[in-house]
């Protein structure tokens, strides 16, 4: 069992196709209104029908009121740090601090290389990554960076900083991704339920734990983060499919023993209607019965 204690919180899967943008922005105001914590984008810039996602989270932060976007997860390799602190760092002040950092190393070298980037993997890209997220953590805060590794450096001074930095959290599943969240991230980003299943979170939260005691960090400080995929109600899909009942109880459990403090939906059926359930039927549902799992009722 792995209950880190926090409360959870709840977001929403942003698709950011061009041919779903107007439901995009309908979706962000309902989740808004409806109390929901977080939006997330997803970032495959060598997609043709997606839009720019620096873009398009700044759109709907312009068209929100205090819920927070987030990358799920910016394509480090084609997001160069500075650039993207810089970017992470402006929304932040402009929308009051409603923007938490997700990033990767970047899942398709060949991709990424198709666009003009370094397409790096297995090693390089670790090492890569973990550069840019020390410089990422460093730059956001403002001031002079002189960071980086082999693969990665910068000597620059950063800013201007937001009074309410991003967190930088780090998109990963395998053992020396893992270990850099443990000993580096603010958080973890865990792929789609359907990548990762249930079964397999203990065996990689423990990775994160023991990289983070040894590098002489509370595993409590790191956020957690499940990325979910299903449908509410009766159907057949991909990930969980059932009533809301049936997400509350593989919700509340995630929590109080996968140790997550944070989901993000992703539905797949009737998104607007999909959303409604969520936020109105499942998510007090999961927070009434965490609280009954921790105090032991």
């Amino acid at each position: 069992m792995s209950d880190y204690g926090r409360a959870p919180s709840f977001g929403l899967s942003i698709d950011p196709s061009l041919q779903r943008l107007d439901e995009a922005f309908d979706l962000a105001r309902r989740a808004d209104e409806l109390g929901l914590d977080l939006l997330a984008v997803q970032d495959h810039a060598y997609q043709p029908t997606h839009l720019d996602t620096w873009t398009l989270l700044t759109s709907l932060s312009a068209t929100t009121r205090r819920i927070t976007l987030m990358t799920d997860v910016a394509d480090l390799q084609l997001r160069p740090p500075a650039l993207l602190a810089k970017a992470a760092s402006s929304l932040a002040l402009i929308n009051h601090g409603r923007v938490q950092l997700g990033v990767g190393g970047g899942p398709f070298p060949d991709a990424i290389a198709g666009m003009g980037a370094r397409g790096r993997s297995g090693q390089e890209m670790v090492d890569y990554t973990e550069a840019a997220v020390e410089i990422l953590e460093r730059a956001l805060r403002g001031g002079r960076v002189e960071s980086g590794n082999d693969q990665h450096r910068v000597a620059y001074v950063a800013g201007p900083a937001a009074q309410r930095p991003p967190q930088v959290w780090v998109g990963a599943q395998k053992p020396k991704m893992l270990a850099l969240v443990g000993r580096r991230a603010e958080g973890w980003i865990s792929p789609l339920n359907i990548y990762v299943p249930p079964g397999e979170v203990p065996a990689k939260q423990k990775a994160i734990d023991a990289a983070a005691v040894a590098a002489g960090r509370d595993p409590n400080g790191i956020r957690r983060v499940y990325n979910v995929l299903g449908l509410i109600g009766h159907g057949s899909g991909p990930g969980i499919v059932g009533d809301a009942g049936v997400w509350t109880e593989f919700l509340a459990t995630a929590v109080v023993e996968l140790g997550f403090d944070t989901f993000v939906f992703w539905p797949v059926a009737d998104t607007v209607a999909q959303l409604e359930l969520f936020a109105t039927d499942v998510v007090p549902a999961v927070r009434a019965r965490v609280e009954e799992l921790r105090s032991g009722a």
